[in-house]
């Protein structure tokens, strides 16, 4: 047993090693003074001064938050309600909906990316409109909907199901019934949702290179054209940032479910 669980923790050192070295790598060099990739020449936040002043780069980045702020609300507010329905349909229909909702999310996105791209083309044909923020939302809204579908149905399978039911016997509407009863107990399912979409958004590379405008292009593909020529420092200093705000960010939501789980008496 001793031998196995040694194992094991070897194995997971050299996963997490495996995946976080090269982010290690990259938050180094972000402070390098000069551009080299292999050498560190000394210690600097030059970078991080000049990212902030590259109009490029923080425009793209505005694009690309706006994106995904707008996609992520709009999608977790389509996928709750269609998780709501879909859990109050009987078995056999509930159980093909959840695959069909499924096959979105092992689709390989290039086919995603060029089916969306081609539906803009034959509208756009016949309604005179152009390619850019609104192209851009409904496709990341299309591949966001089912993630978060697929967070909030075990949220209802771990809720009572009789519960909505005894709101609306002691006097709640069947509206007050779910906003009071219902909605706090799939909650969890919708912030993860949420926070998935919007991670989604944020990085989506292949759909939105298929469906951008010229006037929304995203920070994926910024950052793509520039691989073209030698990477900027600005763009490891840019992906540091990036990546302490999504550290912090899990961090305050794991306190959070912590918190709610105590004052619920759930032990951790």
């Amino acid at each position: 047993m001793k031998k196995t669980s040694v194992l094991s923790k070897i194995y997971l050192l050299l996963v997490m090693l495996f995946l976080y070295v090269p982010i290690f790598v990259l938050i180094v060099f972000s402070f390098n003074t000069t551009k080299s990739h292999s050498h560190m020449s000394g210690f600097t936040f030059d970078w991080y001064v000049k990212l902030f002043h590259n109009e490029l780069i923080l425009s793209s980045l505005l694009n690309t938050i706006i994106v995904a702020v707008a996609a992520s609300i709009c999608a977790t507010i389509l996928g709750t309600a269609a998780a709501v329905g879909i859990n109050s349909m009987k078995k056999l229909p509930k159980a093909i909906t959840l695959n069909v909702n499924n096959i979105p999310i092992i689709n390989p996105e290039i086919v995603t990316g060029v089916s969306m791209m081609l539906l803009f083309v034959f509208f756009a044909a016949r309604m005179n409109f152009e390619f850019g923020f609104g192209t851009l939302i409904i496709a990341h809204i299309t591949f966001n909907v089912p993630y978060v579908i697929l967070n909030i149905m075990p949220k209802f399978r771990q809720m009572n199901p009789n519960i909505y039911e005894a709101a609306q016997d002691l006097g709640c509407s069947p509206a007050q019934a779910f906003f009071k009863v219902v909605l706090p107990e799939i909650m969890p399912g919708i912030l993860s949702g949420l926070m998935m979409s919007f991670t989604f958004s944020l990085d989506d590379f292949v759909v939105s290179y298929f469906t951008n405008g010229s006037r929304a292009q995203t920070l994926p593909i910024t950052i793509y054209s520039m691989t073209r020529r030698k990477i900027s420092p600005e763009i490891n200093a840019l992906s540091t940032i990036i990546f302490i705000i999504v550290i912090l960010v899990l961090v305050t939501k794991n306190i959070y479910e912590r918190k709610t789980a105590v004052k619920k008496g759930v032990k951790l």
